[in-house]
């Protein structure tokens, strides 16, 4: 190939990239903004779920929220994710008495218990996804 011919090939290039950089830049400016925090006590309904965060509290081992969820039968509690500055956790699946292991569609009032092994910072934010809709909390101590 000739330089010229190389030289055209570059341009075109170039030019592609900028155009498909224009178009992402328009489709991220008509996204929704951030999902504004619900207030600790107000009932938040997120897809199918209706969940309302009475408190928090922490101890040395686990980060605790109680919570009343209602809405639908749901055999694990895997779209609540508690996010800290070290990462997301997961609530723990083990039964205790007054833990939360499941979701049903009657109201119940119990508590999701987050694991802190490993985890240095304090922010925390209760995270609630439930298909395409989202509601979070910060509950940072």
């Amino acid at each position: 190939m000739k330089t010229r011919t190389l030289l055209l090939l570059s341009v075109g290039t170039a030019l592609a990239i900028l155009l498909a950089g224009g178009v992402l830049l328009f489709q991220l400016s008509g996204q929704q903004d951030a999902v504004e925090p619900s207030q600790v006590g107000d009932e938040v309904v997120v897809g199918d779920l209706s969940i309302t965060v009475l408190s928090a509290s922490e101890s040395s081992d686990f980060f605790s929220v109680e919570v009343t969820l209602a809405g639908v039968d749901d055999p694990s509690t895997d779209s609540i994710r508690l996010v800290t500055g070290d990462g997301r956790l997961e609530a723990t699946s083990l039964p205790a008495e007054g833990r939360c292991t499941t979701i049903t569609v009657e109201a119940q009032t119990c508590t999701l218990d987050f694991g802190l092994e490993g985890v240095a910072s304090t922010n925390r934010t209760l995270i609630v996804r439930r298909g395409d809709e989202q509601a979070n909390w910060n509950l940072a101590s």
